[in-house]
């Protein structure tokens, strides 16, 4: 019973068939091995978490290799410079407009609007600043590498914190010990982390689908902290004076404009309404590129193209999905083309998907709101680890006792 916990929930309104397994009948699902993980501190016992393993995604022969060949071929791996140029028009505008609500509308409940148009648009600024980290948008590495830090740093966050983060997650992602992505952070991912949940935390895993997105609300300020204690840490840390400055700049001109327009209520209440939009819109546009996805072995080696692939989900939406969610809606193929522009990923996801039916790859897509449905329902899954439905409360205050 417990094994099926850890089975995931990557199924898409359109996914392709994986190979057969098992019994020879077909699955959407990737066949997994059992490994028996004991934790000391679970409830359950031995965890019976399941992980796909090297067997699970037979390699495809130069499938890498073909695809890029063909992507490279069509153009798309050109630069876009008119795209990110009307892009830093239209943010360097909204900027303008959200400044000129403010200042006119004064002492206003009318405000909380505005705060919640900030939180949008530093969202917006975040995924601009990811395109630039993975050298989109500008011709060289350096000069990416430099607006990257400078947007990231407006938006609240260290770039050299989050590259780091987000550069091995790229290498491994959904990969057990080696992705960042899939480590407990009040949130756990794995049926063993959920198992050895305590306090609060342990009450809050029971739930924890329910509770993610309630839970996004604080992930604005999270970033925020865990950027600065980065930066103040020891140890060398690349462009620190410079991070360090930007974000400090953009926090006093934030607390100043506040708190010399609002009432102190009002001000503390735009803050709050900033910092939880912005936390959700981050999270609800990441949350489900690989949530629900395959889990893979630490130990497993998968060609490039198997792993990006199968642990990867797409959101349907064409344009206006692509404009919401800065192009992590087509997640399968940044992962395989991480420095493609965004306008690209549209023509790329059509000879991806070619590529992947005439080899029997799976390949998952799905609409947005159904995404969110799978992440709810696989964090609920993996919750469950943090309690024995057949702990009997008397039984357990004898055990105390």
């Amino acid at each position: 019973m417990w094994a099926r916990l850890a089975w995931p929930i990557g199924f898409g309104i359109r996914r392709r068939l994986a190979p057969t397994v098992g019994n020879g009948r077909h699955t959407g699902r990737a066949s997994l091995i059992s490994a028996t993980l004991a934790s000391p501190h679970a409830t359950l016992g031995p965890i019976r978490q399941t992980y796909a393993r090297k067997e699970d995604f037979p390699p495809i022969a130069r499938a890498y290799s073909q695809v890029s060949e063909v992507v490279r071929e069509t153009g798309l791996l050109r630069r876009a410079p008119w795209f990110y140029a009307l892009v830093g028009v239209a943010l360097a505008l909204a900027f303008g407009g959200a400044v000129t609500g403010f200042i006119l509308l004064g002492d206003s409940w009318f405000q909380l609007l505005i705060a919640a148009s900030l939180g949008v648009i530093f969202t917006q600024v975040a995924f601009l600043g990811h395109e630039a980290a993975h050298r989109q948008i500008l011709a060289t590495g350096p000069a990416n590498d430099r607006l990257a830090r400078v947007l990231i740093g407006i938006v609240g966050t260290s770039y050299s914190w989050w590259d780091s983060k987000h550069s091995r997650h790229h290498a491994n992602p959904n990969r057990v010990g080696k992705d960042p992505d899939i480590e407990v952070d009040t949130i756990s991912f794995l049926d063993e982390d959920a198992a050895a949940a305590r306090g609060l935390r342990r009450l809050i895993t029971r739930k924890q689908g329910w509770f993610f997105f309630p839970l996004l609300t604080f992930e604005g300020l999270n970033l925020h902290f865990l950027s600065v204690k980065h930066l103040l840490s020891r140890g060398p840390i690349k462009g620190r004076g410079t991070e360090l400055a930007i974000i400090g700049a953009r926090f006093a001109v934030i607390f100043a404009a506040v708190f010399l327009v609002l009432p102190l209520g009002m001000a503390f209440a735009f803050l709050g309404v900033m910092f939880a939009v912005f936390g959700v819109y981050m999270g609800a546009s990441f949350a489900p590129n690989h949530k629900g996805m395959p889990v893979i072995d630490p130990d497993a080696k998968l060609d490039f193209f198997s792993k990006q692939v199968r642990t990867s989900r797409n959101i349907r939406g064409g344009w206006w999905a692509t404009a919401l969610m800065g192009g992590l809606n087509y997640q399968v193929e940044h992962h395989l083309f991480p420095s493609m522009a965004r306008p690209h990923l549209a023509k790329t996801r059509e000879i991806v998907r070619d590529f992947c039916d005439a080899n029997d790859v799976p390949y998952t897509e799905t609409s947005l709101v159904r995404s969110y449905a799978i992440v709810i329902e696989h964090l609920n899954r993996v919750g469950l680890a943090a309690s024995d439905p057949f702990d009997c409360p008397v039984t357990a205050q004898y055990r105390r006792a």
